[in-house]
Parts: structure tokens; C-alpha cells; sequence
């Protein structure tokens, strides 16, 4: 039973704090995958002598999945969760409207970590708050994703100031309808695209 709930990440992708939850995820099971390519040499050492021998062959080959796994451990350690001061502003504002936390959309170019999103009707926003990161090619990048998945009529604002975000949430909670399931299918595409 541990180990099951060991190997289970405890929040599921768009759920408050991901982020933090799969970084602890990827780091254990990263670490479990490298112990046991290196005991598996070890053993083959210490049962032959030396390094040439069958165990060899399987402790290097089971450092493929370990690399692979390393590889989402260094991009999950890259980001962090939304902070809580920043998450108390944004739920009083956002209650009632279909929202997502830790979303991080990659591109060729750039990575872009939207901490919170929101999405009513046909409009989707996004709490994104990095300098460096254009919130215009943000947006775009994800209006270009739902187009694929025929949500042609979708329009997508990011936000670098949390007031402004909040804002927006209260002007859009104003609009929100209780059965909106166009916002639940927005939803699931913008999941399916996030890291």
C-alpha cells in the first residue's frame, strides 16, 4: 500500500500546488530509478569481480528510464506553485468560475508558467507573473492550441499584475453560468497541453 501511494502523485494536473506535489514525485522516483541501476552494477561487481558481466548490460540500460525520469524532475524544479498570499487573492475573486493552477505550456522557443487560469464561456485568462515572459506570445500559443481542438472563438488574455487579474475574475464571475460546458472542454484541452 506505500509503495502504491509512493508512486501516485497526490494532486492531479490543474489542481492547486501540482507543481510542488510532481516536483517531490519526480525527485523520489528519479532517485529510486538511479539506486537501483547502481545496485545492480554494484551486485555484478561483487558476485564476478568485475564490470564485465550481464548485470552491467541491465544497470546501463536501466539508466534510460532513470535519465528520462531526471528529465521531468530538472523541469518540474525549474517552476514553483502559486504562493499562498497570491492564492487567497485570487480564490476570493475567483469563486464560482472554472479555474487551473500550475499550468506550464512549453513552445520551441519559451516555457510559460501560468500559475492560475480562469476560463468562462469562451474566454480564457491567465495569471502569468514573470517579466521576462510575453504575455501576447503566451496567448497566442494557447489560442493557436485550442484552434487545433476546434475552439475557434476563444479569446485568451494573460496578466502580469495580480490586480489587474483580479479585476478581470470579478468582472468575468459576474458572467459566469453554472453549466458551462464549453469552459469544462477549454479545460481538458488546456490539461492535455500543459507540461
Amino acid at each position: 500500500m506505500e509503495w502504491k501511494r509512493l508512486f501516485t502523485t497526490a494532486k492531479a494536473k490543474g489542481q492547486k500546488n501540482y507543481i510542488n506535489s510532481q516536483k517531490k514525485y519526480e525527485i523520489i522516483r528519479t532517485a529510486i530509478y538511479f539506486f537501483i541501476s547502481f545496485s545492480l552494477f554494484a551486485a555484478g561487481i561483487a558476485a564476478t569481480g568485475t564490470r564485465n558481466n550481464l548485470l552491467t548490460i541491465v544497470a546501463v540500460l536501466g539508466c534510460l528510464p532513470a535519465c528520462k525520469s531526471l528529465v521531468s524532475a530538472v523541469m518540474y524544479c525549474r517552476h514553483t506553485s502559486l504562493s499562498g498570499e497570491d492564492e487567497k487573492i485570487i480564490e476570493e475573486a475567483a469563486d464560482g468560475l472554472t479555474c487551473l493552477y500550475d499550468m506550464i505550456f512549453t513552445t520551441r522557443e519559451k516555457t510559460y508558467p501560468v500559475l492560475h487560469m480562469a476560463i468562462c464561456d469562451n474566454t480564457v485568462i491567465g495569471y502569468m507573473p514573470y517579466e521576462k515572459l510575453s504575455e501576447a506570445a503566451c496567448g497566442t500559443h494557447l489560442i493557436t492550441c485550442l484552434k487545433v481542438d476546434s475552439y475557434t472563438k476563444v479569446t485568451v488574455k494573460i496578466f502580469k499584475d495580480i490586480h489587474k487579474y483580479t479585476a478581470r475574475l470579478s468582472q468575468l464571475k459576474a458572467l459566469a453560468d453554472a453549466n458551462d460546458a464549453q469552459a469544462e472542454g477549454i479545460a481538458g484541452t488546456l490539461k492535455s497541453i500543459a507540461l
